[in-house]
């Protein structure tokens, strides 16, 4: 009987094991499971940000941000000196942008551009060389490696005989298109309300020059639309896109100063460059200021 009992016990002690055993293994085989779904997700996530990393939310958020804007020779029509005062003065306005101004496009060739964390093309090479196969790699290069680039009115027009540009640029003048309408008022559509970018910024009426002579394929964000008076159609007046580590800001709007100074225009503007820039396109108010703000309703 002692015998008989002792192996009753021994039966047991067995059967606990084996339930304890299995409810390990359970609970192993529900970690891995779980972990591997986490891998598959931050793997799709990490491919989804390869493949548009325009459409993200902002990655990082720098406190102030180097800007160059790059100038100096433009068609007739474009008077860069008087425009290119002004477009600083609006990018400014953000106090988080740090602005300047070079008035040579050859200085795309310098090194020193990989100190600026968005280069501004304010400038079109109207019947002179553009900056050549140096200023070419080294512009393509910083962007692709991290900085900003936001291309402003005509400036789609630079680099005529540079094949890359299309891609980089995102859009590129057509010399063979039509223009643009008459110089005139218009409306400007704010077609995507969840980029960072147009996020709470409202459409807006300006007196400008509506391009409609851009052309390329690229797939891009579109921002911002303004429909033409004289074919009905719509066309581009600004978007975003990723280029490599780099984000690219493009604005169609911009032929002088009253366009410029346009405050729907200006906050555009400073809102692509920033964006451009690694920063929240908005800056963030301080709580003093909320605090500030609250008192003074």
């Amino acid at each position: 009987m002692t015998l008989s009992t002792h192996s009753g016990n021994s039966v047991k002690l067995s059967e606990a094991g084996t339930v304890t055993r299995r409810l390990s293994l359970a609970g192993t085989a529900a970690v891995l499971v779980i972990a591997f779904f986490v891998f598959l997700l931050c793997k799709w996530e990490a491919v989804a940000l390869a493949a548009n990393p325009a459409s993200t939310a902002v990655a990082e958020n720098r406190k102030t941000a180097s800007v160059l804007i790059v100038t100096g020779i433009d068609h007739p029509a474009h008077n860069w000196r008087q425009t290119a005062p002004v477009l600083a003065e609006m990018l400014r306005k953000d106090t988080r942008l740090d602005v300047r101004i070079v008035e040579d496009p050859h200085f795309l060739d310098s090194s020193a551009l990989r100190r600026y964390d968005v280069v501004v093309l304010h400038f079109m090479d109207w019947e002179q060389p553009a900056p050549g196969p140096k200023a070419r790699a080294n512009l393509q290069k910083c962007v692709k490696d991290g900085r900003g680039l936001f291309v402003v009115h005509f400036a789609c027009g630079a680099f005529q005989d540079w094949t890359e540009f299309k891609n980089l640029a995102g859009r590129v003048w057509d010399p063979k298109a039509r223009a643009h309408d008459p110089r005139g008022p218009f409306r400007v559509n704010i077609t995507d309300m969840l980029h960072p970018i147009t996020k709470g910024l409202k459409s807006f009426e300006i007196e400008d020059e509506l391009y409609t002579c851009l052309t390329g394929n690229r797939p891009v964000d579109m921002l911002a639309t303004a429909r033409s008076k004289v074919d009905g159609k719509d066309y581009p007046m600004a978007f975003a896109f990723g280029y490599g580590k780099g984000r690219v800001f493009h604005s169609a709007l911009g032929h002088d100063v009253k366009a410029i100074s346009n405050p729907g225009a200006a906050e555009l503007f400073r809102r692509g460059c920033a964006w451009a820039a690694g920063m929240t396109p908005v800056p963030q108010k301080t709580k003093t200021e909320q605090v500030n703000r609250k008192i003074t309703k």
